[in-house]
């Protein structure tokens, strides 16, 4: 883990409790059966579909930003694999071409729940971005479902440098489900995402970013896994 300045991170009321990753994996069945989930369905807008990937976005009330959803599937890798792809700090450094810095700054004994410093460029002339932010994953074998958590976090020992902008407002939740076991090819997948990126994005750039760069990072996750060593090593389960 990356070494820290001064200042002690208190993990009670930032941890991911399991209440959370609880929601995360009912977002799936959310979108399988909007009629049950009234509340919780109401807003998304379709923005666009292709073969096995399907994209929408709502207003997030009282900002001029969108939360977006993602629903997909891949038939030949399998979901653990897709799985440590995305949880591979070291890894993701190389098939990231955008990573400037990915660490693991602390984790908590108490849930395993892992706060992250991460670094990324934007689009010249901007700044690159910083997020700091806590992520909680779970295998749950029971459900059949795998579930990553992530959220920006404060965290003392990680002060904002004027070669980057902070990011305060990050949400990102990624839930697979295997169509058959987490070792066998097939799965389908649904990741909810939000962020606030500071800044005030040209009409072109965002609509790039939705319909290509969503997608392409999506891509590289999973070619990301393919140009990986097919043993990548089992993560435990619940």
């Amino acid at each position: 883990m990356a070494a820290v300045g001064a200042g002690a991170f208190v993990w009670d009321g930032q941890r991911i409790e399991e209440e959370e990753l609880r929601r995360s994996a009912q977002a799936l069945q959310q979108l399988e059966d909007p009629a049950a989930f009234p509340e919780q369905e109401r807003g998304w807008e379709p923005v666009m579909q292709r073969e096995r990937f399907r994209l929408w976005r709502r207003p997030i009330p009282g900002s001029a930003l969108f939360q977006y959803r993602v629903f997909g599937s891949y038939t030949d890798v399998t979901p653990r694999q897709f799985f440590n792809v995305q949880l591979d700090t070291e890894y993701r450094k190389q098939w990231d071409s955008l990573v400037l810095k990915l660490d693991v700054v602390e984790r908590d004994p108490a849930t395993g729940s892992e706060v992250i410093h991460w670094v990324t460029q934007f689009p010249y002339p901007m700044y690159s971005r910083d997020y700091v932010y806590v992520r909680r994953y779970s295998v749950d074998s029971d459900r059949n479902l795998m579930v990553l958590v992530s959220r920006a976090v404060e965290h003392p020992g990680i002060p904002e440098d004027p070669e980057h902008v902070r990011v305060r407002s990050y949400e990102s939740h990624m839930v697979i489900r295997p169509h058959r076991g987490f070792d066998e090819n097939g799965f389908d997948y649904l990741l909810t995402y939000s962020d606030n990126p500071q800044t005030v994005f040209p009409r072109y750039c965002l609509s790039w970013m939705v319909s290509s760069g969503m997608p392409e990072f999506l891509e590289k996750l999973h070619w990301g896994k393919r140009e990986k060593s097919e043993n990548l090593g089992k993560m435990g389960e619940k």
